[in-house]
């Protein structure tokens, strides 16, 4: 497994040094995950003397990846995000750009030679377990040069910050990462009483790798729209610093402001029914948080008193016209993310109830919808303005068991 992905990218590493394009376009995610990501691949490819150019989106949106693939003989990196999508990026591409895809979501295989689906689902590695996106990069980063052995600890940070542990503690490729790190004194692991504390060593004390995550989240998520995924590169390859700490404070009252002002609004009565999923709309009342916050926001009320907790969890978001860094472009498209209570967590891992990794994706093509990586607890796609209702009512004809057509 892990040999057969080590010889994908030794194989991928030959054809980027036989590219003659020096010029690389990094595509990555805005979480603590994909922040690590870009910030791996960032310095990685910059110590090989490429120059980077370096967009953070929230999902890699068909109207995005269509502007993308305009050009030809580019050398284009795609992380934390794509691994499912190779099909359409291949059907896309058409053989003219180099293309490689550093993911750990489910994946399917690419049809396009030039573009390389380096995504560890695709060789027996399950991204929800063994790798993180970080990790990943990290692999492909030392596999490049045995001198990016330096930033295994910022693959751990990923892999902390997307949370995807095993009794409390991180294991294979993940774990392995941490434990260089800790080699090298970057990293401390702790044992406490669920597992592992993984702290980050720094010149003004120890930093938990959770809160780091946190921080880095609040960076990309919270400060989408202004400049925090910049931000948040530069915290993890030099550290924090009173700049970052200012922008985290001022993101954090930002995100209190609207969160609050929102439940206000589904106390008094702004929170739809369904036979089986509870829903609201926030149009664009989360600006300027990037879309990520409605996933957040169903986070922060899902186990609350106002949220009935037999009903799944359904928040839409209108997507602005705007990618930062990124040429004009119009979506006229609504984001929907979906979370669970507790009380459903335990009833779809029981099987007792539908993943979200099936329910939404399925509702959502039916409509003619995009959707990337969803996962059992949570899930978020996109479709197109004035569908909304729609799709919720192909969520339940699911439920309910009823074919479509």
């Amino acid at each position: 497994m892990l040999n057969t992905l080590i010889n994908a990218m030794q194989q991928a590493i030959l054809e980027v040094k036989n590219c003659p394009q020096k010029t690389v376009q990094i595509f990555h995610h805005n979480d603590s995950d994909g922040l690590s990501s870009g910030a791996i691949l960032t310095r990685a490819f910059e110590r090989q003397g490429y120059e980077v150019r370096r967009f953070c989106l929230e999902k890699p949106y068909p109207a995005v990846l269509k502007k993308v693939f305009e050009q030809e003989g580019g050398l284009i990196v795609f992380a934390d995000f794509a691994g499912r999508i190779a099909p359409l990026i291949s059907e896309l591409n058409q053989g003219r750009n180099l293309t490689l895809i550093l993911d750990h979501h489910v994946a399917e295989a690419s049809t396009d030679a030039r573009v390389l689906n380096l995504d560890p689902d695709l060789f027996g590695l399950k991204g929800d377990r063994d790798i993180s996106a970080s990790t990943t990069c990290y692999l492909y980063a030392k596999t490049m040069d045995p001198v990016n052995c330096d930033m295994a600890y910022i693959a751990a940070v990923g892999a902390v910050g997307d949370g995807f542990f095993v009794d409390g503690r991180l294991v294979s490729q993940n774990r392995d990462a941490a434990l260089e790190a800790v080699k090298q004194g970057k990293i401390e692991i702790r044992e406490n009483k669920g597992g592992e504390l993984y702290l980050l060593k720094g010149p003004n004390g120890d930093i938990p790798v959770i809160e780091f995550g946190d921080y880095l989240d609040i960076l990309g998520g919270v400060g989408y729209y202004q400049k925090g995924p910049d931000m948040g590169i530069n915290v993890c390859l030099e550290g924090v610093s009173p700049e970052s700490d200012r922008m985290v404070d001022e993101l954090k009252a930002i995100r209190t402001r609207i969160f609050n002002e929102e439940i206000a609004r589904l106390q008094a009565g702004g929170l739809s029914q369904a036979p089986h999923i509870q829903w609201f709309h926030v149009e664009k009342r989360l600006f300027p948080m990037g879309v990520k916050m409605i996933g957040a926001f169903c986070d922060a009320i899902k186990d609350t008193k106002y949220i009935d907790p037999q009903k799944y969890i359904a928040g839409f978001q209108i997507i602005p016209d705007e990618i930062p860094g990124f040429d004009a472009i119009t979506f006229n498209q609504v984001k929907i993310s979906m979370r669970v209570s507790s009380y459903m967590e335990g009833e779809i891992r029981a099987g007792r109830a539908m993943g979200l990794n099936i329910l939404l994706p399925e509702a959502t093509n039916r409509l003619g919808g995009f959707s990337d990586a969803c996962h059992s607890l949570t899930a978020a796609t996109t479709v197109a303005i004035g569908k909304e209702e729609n799709l919720i009512d192909e969520m339940e004809k699911i439920l309910k068991g009823e074919s479509h057509g």
